[in-house]
């Protein structure tokens, strides 16, 4: 191998190196925000403040960590996840319709 070629190859291993670094970092951010929202979340249900209150902002929260859980933990946001995406969000994309058709007739 060529001088040139040992380089190129340095160089790719230094980015790969630093994108897994990186990578990591993103994740235990997230895992570090998910445990504080789960501490907010119970600490809000001990001081038993308003359900009128508690129930939105959980949700919020739920919703927060479902995301973080799909896009740091499952790796959804990477390349060559386009197809298990669109799958996940066509599910989803079901699921809401069907509630919302079991709303409708509930409420009809």
């Amino acid at each position: 191998m060529t001088d040139k070629s040992m380089t190129t190859i340095d160089q790719q291993q230094q980015y790969e190196q630093e994108k897994r670094k990186q990578e990591m970092k993103q994740q235990v951010i997230t895992f570090a925000l998910m445990i504080i929202f789960t501490i907010v979340a119970f600490g809000m249900v001990m001081a038993e403040l308003p359900k009128l209150f508690v129930i939105p902002i959980m949700l919020i929260l739920a919703a927060v960590q479902v995301g973080f859980q799909l896009y740091y933990f499952m790796h959804m946001s990477h390349k060559g996840h386009e197809m298990p995406s669109m799958m996940f969000y066509g599910g989803v994309f079901a699921a809401f319709l069907t509630i919302l058709a079991l709303v409708v007739l509930v409420w009809w």
